[in-house]
């Protein structure tokens, strides 16, 4: 697994739809990856060509009677909160539930063949309200909006157009491009990964910002940062999250 570590989803026979296993078992993963202080950034993918076709319909009736507090919307919270950076790896269908997972990433790297759709105007739903500000925060109102009223399918192109996805590739180029950027994700200071992530995201308050400054002068890091730089090496970065007391 080493600093970067792949989750995938895993549903053979219905691309990779999620279960109500696997929507409970999915912060439980975070969780485990969170704690571990060797993994420094996390890849979502899904196997066999396919990201994720959605949630399984089959269980319809237990995402329903839950609504925006259903365990989908839990897991896509868990991830959208997860302290590390996060990337989607896109390959084939990204609709529904796959979707919401993609976007609560905080990266979406694309192969030319992936397809996205927000498909709820179709079955008659309603989109979690958590899900759906998301969606708009990352795209914009009116192109969430089309998504949302029409739930077709847009190709990678577009959804890179709309700001959806960060990057498309073909297909053969994108494992390589994946690994290369988080493995220079990895490489960063994990501090201020870690701030970056939470200031861009809201969640850094006046007193979670003094407390970053005082990493910053207590680690090192940026001492070793401008050490590296003057003598034109690799920096060599050690913070880690200290344990909560």
């Amino acid at each position: 697994m080493g600093a970067v570590a792949t989750v995938v989803i895993r549903n053979p026979g219905r691309r990779n739809a999620m279960t109500p296993a696997m929507w409970r078992r999915l912060p439980v993963l975070l969780d485990g990856l969170e704690s571990d202080p060797a993994v420094r950034v996390v890849v979502l993918t899904g196997a066999d060509g396919t990201f994720c076709a959605g949630a399984d319909l089959g269980d319809l009736d237990e995402l329903l009677a839950a609504g925006d507090g259903s365990i989908a919307v839990a897991a896509e919270e868990r991830l959208a909160t997860f302290a590390k950076p996060t990337v989607a790896a896109v390959r084939g269908a990204c609709v529904g539930g796959g979707c919401q997972l993609a976007v609560a990433c905080d990266l979406r790297i694309a192969a030319a063949d992936a397809r996205f759709g927000v498909p709820p105007a179709r079955l008659g739903l309603v989109y979690p309200a958590p899900t759906t500000h998301r969606l708009a925060r990352l795209i914009g109102p009116a192109a969430a909006k089309h998504l949302l009223f029409t739930g077709e399918l847009v190709a990678a192109e577009r959804a890179l157009r709309i700001g959806l996805v960060d990057e498309v590739l073909p297909d053969a180029d994108l494992a390589a491009r994946v690994d290369g950027l988080t493995g220079v994700i990895a490489e960063r200071s994990q501090l201020s990964v870690a701030a970056a992530k939470e200031i861009v995201d809201g969640r850094a308050d006046e007193d979670r910002m003094a407390w970053w400054h005082g990493q910053v002068r207590v680690s090192g890091e940026a001492r070793e940062g401008v050490a590296a730089f003057h003598e034109r090496r690799a920096p060599r970065f050690g913070w880690t999250p200290p344990a909560a007391p």
